[in-house]
């Protein structure tokens, strides 16, 4: 038999949490604040306080059903408590997660043909003059020598690679500036965010500043992403369906589980709360 505690809200008055008449012990919610990020010290106790909640009603329901923990470990190796069994096999046993079928999955690969789309890949130069921000002396040289390379590559735009073997200060002025086939998030925002608004030929209007220092950049041509086709993610978009529907699933099923107990000290009230920590 346990006895209720009080747990103490930080800068607050004591406050009792107990699950069925359990205590939620305050070293347990103290020690699961750190897996709770949050803007205050209270919101933080409260996450902690809901997933221990949550946890032990879990727990308690597992005990009730007589389910066996049956461990397993993930891709890491990390193997699971007896408890972390307990709840999993409880959920297993109790949320059935029907398998998405073909109709449904194509439904989904038509309605999100950009998000199944293949990145568009560019092909660029660029003639770095290095300089850090911080040494602004040589930031401010770093964006006048850049201009000036700008402005005769303008005039001779036949001269980048010659520019980029004489000046730049990135390993691919040996290669002329060429910096091979490059996809969103590979470079810097400042530099992605140039590079995919130039046209094939096109060379930056102004010098891109950078933590880097100064590039001149010129797009040589575009590839453009496709959209993949369906059979190639085709069980992709089933794990993910999957996973939706059950993650739904568990949540209605704790939300049934929390509307059964007795719970005290704590509210339980959106879906963001019905989730297994």
């Amino acid at each position: 038999m346990s006895c209720a505690v009080h747990t103490q809200l930080p800068g607050g008055k004591p406050v009792t949490v107990s699950v069925n008449g359990v205590a939620i012990a305050r070293d347990a919610i103290v020690r699961e604040m750190q897996h709770h990020a949050a803007a205050k010290p209270i919101a933080a106790w409260q996450q902690a306080a809901r997933a221990l909640v949550i946890r032990e009603l879990l727990l308690q329901e597992a005990r009730r059903l007589a389910v066996t923990p049956q461990p397993i470990s993930d891709a890491e190796g990390r193997r699971e408590t007896d408890e972390e069994a307990m709840m999993r096999g409880l959920i297993e046993r109790e949320v059935a997660v029907p398998e998405p079928d073909d109709e449904t999955c194509r439904r989904y690969y038509e309605n999100n043909r950009a998000r199944l789309r293949s990145s568009d890949i560019y092909e660029a130069s660029h003639i770095l003059f290095a300089a850090l921000p911080a040494d602004a002396p040589a930031y401010a040289q770093a964006r006048e020598d850049a201009a000036a390379a700008l402005a005769e590559l303008r005039a001779h735009p036949e001269r980048f690679a010659a520019l980029a073997q004489a000046h730049s200060q990135c390993p691919s002025a040996a290669q002329g500036g060429n910096l091979g086939q490059i996809t969103t998030g590979q470079t810097t925002p400042e530099f992605e965010q140039v590079l995919i608004g130039l046209a094939p030929g096109e060379l930056c209007a102004a010098p891109v500043a950078t933590r880097y220092g100064f590039h001149i950049i010129q797009l040589g041509r575009k590839h453009e992403g496709r959209t993949l086709p369906y059979e190639l993610v085709a069980a992709r978009i089933a794990d993910y369906l999957r996973e939706s529907v059950k993650r739904r699933a568990a949540a209605q099923y704790i939300a049934r589980l929390v509307s059964a107990a007795q719970i005290q000290g704590i509210e339980l009230a959106g879906a963001n709360d019905m989730r297994v920590h």
